[in-house]
């Protein structure tokens, strides 16, 4: 007799939560919200468990529960009307509080000298205005937010108005879609020269002939963004923000955004479809930042997948960033090494890097590892430590200690204590690997300081690419 057996789900890691996001101890409680709430009441239902829940499939209900969080956690009313892209608070709030942390890091200069003064610049900003909306409430950030269609600039001036308490904070503008209106004949002869020629009338969606140029393939042409203004004509002369961001159409075609049965968050044409999908919509984010370089300080592009962020201020010290993962088991790649080097010679940095401070380093040839220990002032040590090619490369001009927060690192209770393991991948590419002995939360903070310090150092003395973009 054979018995039927339940197939467990293998076990997948959880979407990370950033640390400062309200949902992160706490999810939304679903039953208590119904219990406040009674307009949200019909929509939980209880399984064999007994454990709240909603369909995520009815937009109904996803719409309501992001207004009963908005007004329950940040005393903000809400409403948008049926079909319009509705947000999730929790994973919304995450990209601000990642915005954050890149603003407050003092990686990139501050543009303006009032600290408290923090002004965004939201990139189809929609019906819903959620980042606009988050960002005042919870940060006291301004912000500008920018649509082309009627029904999304009359709700997100709705869901401005309706909160005075943060509506001084927030524009709300409209894109022109008339090239004619906002470029003159120069600037729209050098848009061209970007790879989209825009119709008067085009909007997202439709179709324009590429502009023929010398510098593209017929791949890039077929794919090249041809929709209204982004940035370039939409920015107004001498403006200046800390940041742009966007939550860039995800989608090629209504078709392929309706792929995922599992969810209904709404979204028209406009908000979720962009001829060459997410990566023509960036593309031409990029292309109109150069030009405008000196009105952003970060540019941000945002799905649920992946992040990107990217400057051209000068960075005023080296990329640590007061938050850090918290995690036990770290890794990177050295790609791109120069023939004369293999695993021997990067495990013999390693060991200097970490003798230099007075740590102790245990070399493995036979396993290509390193048993490293390493009390507090070790580690502090290694972070002041202003000595090595990847200072050089900074042009000798950084400060003799750190600036005040900055560099900032958990210390651990004990000594740190760690293996740090180069693998052979293919001829060219290393993969370095860094697994903590004893975890708690003080330890994979500090560790974490430590090995994106010790990566910048290696991939400075042995890639032969030197450029970094910041990617969460």
């Amino acid at each position: 007799m054979v018995k039927n057996k339940k197939r467990r789900r293998e076990q997948q890691p959880r979407p990370t939560i950033h640390p400062r996001n309200k949902y992160s101890e706490n999810p939304p409680d679903f039953a208590l919200l119904a219990s406040l709430y009674p307009s949200f009441n019909p929509f939980v239902s209880y399984g064999r468990d007994a454990r709240p829940r909603i369909d995520w499939t009815d937009f109904n209900a996803t719409r309501e529960l992001t207004r009963v969080l908005l007004l329950h956690d940040q005393g903000l009313h809400w409403w948008i009307p049926d079909g319009q892209l509705c947000p999730t608070v929790p994973n919304r709030s995450n990209y601000i509080h990642w915005i954050e942390d890149l603003l407050s890091s003092e990686i990139i200069p501050k543009i303006n000298n009032n600290a408290d003064n923090i002004r965004g610049f939201d990139i189809g900003t929609g019906a819903n205005c959620i980042y606009p909306l988050l960002g005042a409430s919870l940060l006291g950030w301004s912000f500008v937010g920018t649509d082309m269609m009627d029904v999304a600039l009359e709700w997100a001036e709705r869901n401005v108005k309706t909160n005075p308490q943060i509506s001084n904070l927030i524009e709300i503008r409209k894109v022109n879609t008339c090239m004619d209106a906002v470029l003159g004949e120069d600037s729209k002869e050098d848009l061209q020269c970007y790879g989209s020629k825009t119709n008067p009338s085009n909007s997202i969606g439709s179709e324009s002939a590429p502009v023929p140029s010398s510098r593209r393939d017929d791949a890039v042409e077929e794919n090249s963004y041809s929709g209204p203004p982004i940035l370039f004509g939409v920015v107004r002369d001498g403006e200046t923000f800390d940041f742009c961001m966007c939550n860039p159409p995800f989608f090629e075609s209504m078709e392929e955004a309706g792929l995922n049965p599992k969810t209904s968050c709404g979204g028209t044409p406009q908000e979720m479809v962009c001829p060459g999908g997410e990566k023509a919509f960036i593309t031409r984010i990029i292309e109109d930042s150069v030009r405008l370089k000196q009105s952003f300080r970060y540019i941000f592009g945002q799905t649920c997948r992946w992040g990107i962020a990217w400057s051209f201020v000068p960075p005023a010290r080296q990329m640590i960033s007061p938050y850090v993962a918290e995690k036990s088991n770290l890794s990177f790649m050295l790609e791109g090494l120069q023939r004369q080097f293999g695993a021997i010679h990067v495990l013999q940095s390693v060991e200097s890097f970490f003798h230099e401070t007075g740590a102790s380093c245990k070399l493995n040839v036979h396993s290509f590892s390193a048993d490293i220990t390493a009390s507090n002032d070790h580690l502090k040590g290694i972070l002041r430590n202003k000595v090595g090619p990847l200072e050089e490369s900074l042009g000798g001009d950084c400060e003799e200690e750190p600036p005040s927060g900055s560099d900032s690192m958990p210390c651990p209770s004990n000594d740190l204590s760690f293996r740090i393991t180069v693998f052979q991948q293919i001829p060219g590419t290393l993969l370095v690997k860094g697994s903590l002995q004893r975890k708690d939360g003080s330890s994979s903070g500090a560790f974490s300081s430590i090995f994106q310090r010790l990566e910048g150092v290696l991939k400075q003395k042995f890639c032969r690419e030197k450029a970094s973009v910041a990617i969460s």
